[in-house]
């Protein structure tokens, strides 16, 4: 099981990622539109800079919705292979059968 520390850091990006995704999309298309002049490119990059670093998509870090686990993600299952393979030997995975030879 993860820190319930970096769980809920990651979730609280979460919600800033969602809450400043509109905001951020319209200062990116801006400062990157050759149309407009380059004071209002220059201006579009600052306010972008002035924006929460938590709030950038890049920052979120693949969790486990079972046990917090960052790595060995699976992005179809959201969930690690740690997590997969004890729901899996319990039966509560339709379909999934562990091998063994």
């Amino acid at each position: 099981m993860a820190k319930k520390s970096a769980i809920e850091k990651n979730k609280r990006r979460e919600r800033l990622v969602k809450k400043f995704a509109a905001k951020r999309a319209a200062l990116k298309a801006a400062s990157v539109n050759e149309e407009l002049p380059i004071e209002e490119r220059f201006a579009a990059v600052l306010k972008l800079a002035e924006l929460p670093r938590n709030s950038s998509a890049v920052r979120i870090r693949n969790r486990c919705e079972v046990t917090g686990r960052p790595r060995a993600y699976y992005r179809k299952l959201k969930m690690s292979r740690v997590a997969l393979r004890e729901l899996g030997s319990n039966g509560l995975i339709p379909g999934l059968v562990k091998s063994s030879w």
